[in-house]
């Protein structure tokens, strides 16, 4: 019998709020805390869990990060699973038009072929996560694989794009149709970037917030410099 203790499942760093990395300790897991590029667990060397909230999977709908998501997934993965967590009937308090949702999960699915794992709470999360992790008889291998970054000047800009707040591959896409370069993007007035179709005020403030916002990594002789200016 596979004990814990040998088992391991790299976890992304952003998990740690929601109180499941705790719960896989406290059962013995050996835990690697990383930044991933995508996905929340690493299961196995092919499998990635992507975890999502009733609420976070509808966010992602309305502000198309959703389908990028499961794009990246199944590119870099062979087995990608999403973990749904929360109660279902969420949904009726949360989104106006149910169906909404269960169009999202369909297209997830049928689409993209990725099945979807419902659990009720963080303790059932971790569960499954522990189940899916004791599956491979050896655990050993290269569980954090080196995403390889595209080589292709499409796809690089559209990637430094929707690192930023809400801007899925769509609104990407249709930030290089208006402004033509990544550059120019960055250095967009928040009443323009307001103007791209479907991104509105509250999002292109977002953006510039984050563009703007000077870095906690900025060295204090350099901001001691900047403000004697």
């Amino acid at each position: 019998m596979l004990k814990l203790e040998n088992l391991r499942i790299i976890v992304d760093e952003r998990e740690r709020k929601s109180g499941i990395p705790d719960l896989l300790k406290a059962v013995g897991l050996n835990l690697e805390m990383k930044t991933l590029p995508i996905g929340d667990y690493i299961v196995a060397p092919e499998t990635v869990v992507e975890r999502k909230s009733i609420r976070d999977l509808l966010s992602s709908v309305f502000d198309g990060r959703l389908f990028d998501q499961c794009s990246r997934l199944k590119e870099h993965f062979q087995y990608p699973v999403i973990l749904l967590e929360g109660n279902v009937d969420e949904i009726d308090e949360i989104a106006d038009n149910p169906l909404i949702f269960y169009g999202a999960i369909s297209t997830i699915v049928i689409d993209f072929k990725i099945p979807i794992i419902p659990t009720p709470s963080a303790m059932h999360s971790a569960k499954l996560l522990v189940s899916m992790c004791s599956r491979n008889e050896s655990p050993k291998g290269p569980y954090l694989k080196k995403i390889k970054k595209s080589n292709d000047l499409e796809k690089q800009q559209l990637s430094s794009l929707c690192s930023l707040p809400g801007i899925g591959e769509k609104f990407a896409v249709r930030m290089l149709e208006k402004f033509g370069t990544p550059l120019k993007v960055f250095t967009a007035t928040t009443s323009e970037l307001a103007k791209v179709e479907g991104l509105g005020e509250a999002r292109a403030k977002k953006i510039k917030k984050i563009l703007e916002s000077e870095s906690k990594f900025l060295k204090a002789s350099n901001q001691k410099t900047l403000h004697d200016m």
